[in-house]
This record gives structure tokens, C-alpha cells and sequence, in this order.
């Protein structure tokens, strides 16, 4: 236990941070104007803050800063590349945080991504090879290491920005995705992807407090994006290393709902000639809403299918916490059916 400290520490402090920033963030929205109104495409019928992916930011970081006031020199001891997931994340996040106050066009956004994804890279968060499932590895020179690493980290970041369509969607979902990084890595040793994963972890559960249906506040692109690079930029320093022939599927499943729901959305755009960056309504979540489940039943389904991908993530490498992950999807997604049975119970005979 003494030789976990820091991630006990990291943890509540992340928590308690992003927990006690949300209401500052929401008067701040309400004072310059950043508020989601009603619309055809939003769910919501009343008048929300944005920008809550400040206090999401803030409590990671505050949490980072207060491990190295409690233990100086601790970050000495992990290994360089943790200056490019910091300098990258709070690139990324400035480049959300912009976006939500001027509305920035999607080329300028775009190339703010690839610049944090870019300087992440440089500072050593590369993907410089995957395990072949046939045995060995596949090792990557210096410039497909480049393209890969930015094309993971950009494609990674828009997943979880465009998954952000539901109450506390986005939030738990990266919480459950950071909670299985978090033990892939600290069973392997990986102190930096570990300690990383934990903050990110308790600011995002400090901010789903305020986020879960009915939400008080959204994160914004501020929040979405941070997200989504932090959780690309994890994989590759854990779930990409592990030491396992299947180690390449492993980011994939971790990451599974936001990555097959873009990788649909995109298909579903080109086939309909329709532009592939265009907002529709056939994302799951518009799906499952559509087939008769509440907003909040159908986030806690959600919830369950990546619980129970990331407790397959953790069998494929025999980690031991993979039937606590697998339970808890199957617990979640047996909640997110009974609200579904009950509407199919309360149907006319005969209705369609």
C-alpha cells in the first residue's frame, strides 16, 4: 500500500479539485455567454454552461503538480516521455478552450490537434512499434512512427468529442476507459501511464457529478478534446507496450464504443454522399434513445459495453481485475435494459 500512495493521493486530489472548480467554471460560462442553447440536433430543453472541461483540466493537473509539492523530484524517477502527454494535453486543451469561446473553423482546430499531437511526438510519445500477433514485433522508423503516432492521437481526441452527445455520454465513458489504462499500467509497472491515468480518472469523476442526466454542465471541446488526447496519448504509453502478441487490439477494445461509433458515423456519411465531418443522428446514443430507452438508461448501457470491452482488454493479458470490469458492464448494462423492458411492458398489443 505505501508504495501506491501517490496514486491514492493523485486520485482524491483530482477529485476533490475538479469537484470544487465546476461551480466557479459554471458562473464564469454564465458570465462571458458560453452556454449549449435548445436545438433540433441537442437533446437538452433548457440552457446549459459549457466549458466544463476547465475544472477537468485544472483537477488533473493541480493533482500532478501536488504530488511533486508532496514528493520533490518525483516526476525525475518516470520516464521522459511524461513531458509530452503534459505539454500535449494542455496544448490541446487551449486549442478546445479557444474553440469554445471564438468557434474556430474546422481547418485552424484541426491544425491545432495535429500541433499538440506534433509536440507530443518530439517529446517522446511515439508508437515505434506494435506486437505481431504472429510473434515479434513490428518495429516503425522515424517518420511512419511520426504519421502514426499524430494520426492516432488526432483521430483518438475527435472520437470522444463526437461521442459528447448525452448527459455524462463522454465522461464516464473516459472515465471507465482511464480506469482500465490505470490498471493495465500499474500491473505492469508503468508509473507514468499509471499515475497520469489516476488524474485524469478522478477529474473526470469529479466533473461527471455535475455532467450525469440531469446535467448541470457540459465539458465543451475544452473538455472532449483533452479528453480524448490524454486517453490516445495513455494507450500508446501503456496498453501499446504491453508485452503481449495482442497488445495491438488492446487500445482498440479499451477505447471500443468511441472508436466504432466514429468509424460507423464516417461509413454511414460517405455511403449517404453526405459530407463526413456534417452532424446527424445516428449515433448510438440517438439510436438507443429512438428505440424507447431514457437519456439516462441509455448512458448506463453505454457504460456497460465499455466496462465489459475493457474487462476483455484486461483477460486477453490475464490481468486479475478483468472479472471485476466484466461484472460491472453486465450489472450496468442489465440497469440500462430495465428501463427498455419497462417501455416495451407499457406498449398497446398489436403496436408497432
Amino acid at each position: 500500500m505505501r508504495a501506491n500512495w501517490p496514486f491514492v493521493v493523485t486520485f482524491l486530489m483530482a477529485w476533490l479539485s475538479a469537484d470544487l472548480l465546476v461551480p466557479m467554471v459554471r458562473r464564469f460560462a454564465y458570465k462571458v455567454g458560453k452556454v449549449d442553447k435548445p436545438g433540433t440536433r441537442k437533446i437538452h430543453t433548457a440552457p446549459i454552461p459549457r466549458m466544463g472541461g476547465i475544472a477537468i483540466c485544472m483537477g488533473c493537473f493541480i493533482s500532478l503538480l501536488g504530488i511533486e509539492y508532496l514528493h520533490p523530484g518525483y516526476f525525475s524517477m518516470l520516464p521522459a516521455e511524461w513531458r509530452g502527454v503534459v505539454a500535449g494535453g494542455l496544448l490541446i486543451f487551449i486549442v478546445g478552450l479557444l474553440d469554445d469561446l471564438y468557434d474556430l473553423r474546422p481547418r485552424i482546430k484541426l491544425a491545432g490537434q495535429i500541433l499538440a499531437a506534433s509536440t507530443a511526438f518530439w517529446l517522446g510519445v511515439k508508437i515505434t512499434f506494435i506486437s505481431n500477433p504472429l510473434g515479434g514485433m513490428i518495429l516503425f522508423p522515424e517518420w511512419m512512427s511520426f504519421f502514426l503516432t499524430v494520426g492516432w492521437l488526432v483521430a483518438i481526441t475527435n472520437t470522444i468529442n463526437l461521442i459528447d452527445g448525452l448527459d455524462g455520454l463522454a465522461a464516464g465513458v473516459s472515465t471507465i476507459a482511464g480506469i482500465t489504462l490505470f490498471i493495465m499500467a500499474l500491473e505492469r509497472g508503468q508509473g507514468l501511464s499509471a499515475l497520469v491515468a489516476i488524474a485524469l480518472v478522478g477529474a473526470t469523476m469529479g466533473f461527471l457529478r455535475y455532467n450525469f442526466n440531469p446535467a448541470k454542465i457540459f465539458m465543451g471541446d475544452c473538455g472532449s478534446l483533452f479528453l480524448g488526447f490524454m486517453l490516445g496519448a495513455l494507450s500508446i504509453t501503456g496498453a501499446m507496450k504491453v508485452a503481449a502478441t495482442v497488445a495491438v487490439f488492446l487500445p482498440i477494445l479499451i477505447l471500443g464504443i468511441p472508436i466504432f461509433d466514429t468509424t460507423f458515423a464516417i461509413i454511414r456519411r460517405f455511403l449517404a454522399g453526405k459530407p463526413i465531418f456534417q452532424a446527424d443522428k445516428g449515433h448510438l446514443h440517438h439510436r438507443l434513445l429512438r428505440i424507447g430507452l431514457s437519456q439516462r438508461r441509455a448512458v448506463l448501457l453505454i457504460y456497460g459495453f465499455s466496462a465489459f470491452l475493457g474487462g476483455v482488454a484486461l483477460h486477453l493479458v490475464n490481468f486479475s481485475h478483468a472479472k471485476v470490469l466484466i461484472v460491472v458492464s453486465v450489472l450496468l448494462i442489465a440497469w440500462g435494459l430495465i428501463d427498455f423492458r419497462e417501455f416495451l411492458s407499457r406498449r398497446p398489443n398489436g403496436s408497432t
